[in-house]
């Protein structure tokens, strides 16, 4: 399968939890066999003062909790060695990509001072967050760099091109960027260019959470193939996170997850209650064209991942092995085309029951998926909803991962149970 083509099945490796890089591979059995067909890596530099994986002090050195006790070089073997082993078994790996700040004692400061933001005074510019014009949080160990207006831009843009392809000699596939919204959107096309030269299947994962409409539209049209989408957020009811999907399906596939390394553990947030996990990340899955979960999900671990502070002595006691179930919820996206990209999709919220009606032209696939996102059951009955959707077709199957039925009667009538996802397919 071309890397540019769905589905985006993806499992994030968190670093510092996985510990020393010579011990990964120990983890690709288990991804392989829930199905997972891309890894995705957080930063693994040297960080700065602050000692978070996202405030970089060197690009060329690698974390102290990844090397361990080995040398840079050696520490770089490792990592092409399971990138090498992780695509024999058909896992393409992507790397975090952080271009838009570095720490706020890195070398580079120094070194290309005229790369960074200054304010009238001077002094190095540190990342901030707004809500209009006024300021929520500034990042101290941070520095703003300066891609759109630097007066020596082309020397700063090689520097991100050389470090793009470093990434690619260590056999790296893919990239998400972070806040890739922040950085010009000529810049990106530059990268993704130079990329290309490379490799031509290379992919880049835009990381567009919080941005506007405006913003996530700007990065698509950079070159990005894939997004990432707020479906976590949502509570199948407000319009608009159909909206948003609405805005950039025909451009772009995203990716859902039910957690992630900026999220509470979904375990955590529901206090172990498996049947709302187990629905979480089947619908992740069947929403979109990707789904991700990070390191830990499927053990039902609780403690919320933390750039600075997680360390491989917080693996927890395994809560539940959804191993199985996160597969079944795998094979089910791999198996069927109309999951694998985000197709037109209508939605129509009825009483607890979210009823999602997905279609696709290029594979002549329909699916019917309702979603009873209660703990109580809920009874689906609407024999005109169903009957025009699936209008003309001879065979409906029952495709869920749980409770299916052997045969779909052409009077479809159904009480879901709490927490139930029912998923019925025709070509």
């Amino acid at each position: 399968m071309n890397a540019n083509q769905g589905p985006y099945i993806i499992y994030n490796l968190f670093p510092t939890l996985a510990g020393p890089i010579h011990l990964w591979q120990k983890h690709l059995e288990r991804i392989y066999n829930m199905g997972f067909n891309w890894i995705y890596v957080n930063p693994l530099h040297k960080p700065g003062m602050s000692g978070s994986l996202y405030s970089i002090k060197d690009y060329y050195m690698y974390h102290p909790l990844i090397k361990n006790s080995f040398t840079n070089k050696k520490t770089k073997e490792h990592l092409k060695k399971f990138i090498k082993q992780a695509n024999s078994m058909g896992i393409k790996v992507m790397a975090d990509l952080v271009i838009n700040h570095t720490a706020i004692d890195c070398p580079l400061i120094k070194s290309n001072p005229i790369w960074y933001k200054h304010d009238r005074k001077g002094k190095i510019v540190n990342p901030c967050a707004k809500k209009g014009k006024i300021v929520q949080t500034v990042w101290g160990d941070l520095a703003e760099i300066d891609n759109a207006r630097s007066k020596d831009k082309e020397n700063l843009w090689n520097y991100w091109r050389d470090l793009v392809l470093d990434y690619m000699d260590c056999g790296f596939e893919g990239f998400r960027c972070d806040a890739a919204y922040q950085v010009p959107s000529a810049l990106w096309k530059f990268l993704i260019k130079e990329s290309k030269k490379k490799n031509k299947d290379i992919l880049f994962f835009g990381e567009t959470l919080g941005c506007s409409p405006k913003q996530t539209m700007a990065v698509i049209k950079a070159g990005f193939k894939v997004i990432f989408n707020s479906s976590k957020y949502w509570d199948f009811k407000e319009p608009w996170c159909m909206q948003q999907y609405e805005l950039t399906r025909e451009l772009a596939s995203s990716v859902s997850f039910p957690e992630s390394h900026d999220t509470k553990r979904l375990a955590e947030e529901t206090n172990g209650a498996w049947d709302i996990v187990k629905l979480k990340y089947l619908f992740s899955a069947l929403f979109s064209g990707g789904v991700m979960i990070p390191m830990g999900f499927e053990f039902g671990f609780r403690k919320k991942l933390h750039v600075v502070n997680t360390t491989p002595d917080d693996w927890e006691t395994q809560q539940i092995d959804l191993g199985f179930f996160i597969q079944s919820c795998n094979l089910l996206k791999k198996t069927y085309p109309l999951f694998q990209a985000d197709y037109p999709t209508d939605f129509f919220p009825e009483e607890a029951v979210a009823v999602f009606l997905k279609r696709s032209e290029k594979s002549n696939e329909k699916a019917l998926v309702l979603i009873n996102y209660t703990d109580h059951y809920r009874e689906f009955y609407n024999g005109s909803l169903f009957d025009s959707f699936f209008q003309g077709c001879s065979a409906i199957q029952d495709i869920s991962p749980a409770y299916p039925m052997n045969n779909v009667p052409n009077n479809f009538h159904y009480n879901l149970r709490p927490y139930q996802i029912k998923i019925l397919y025709a070509k």
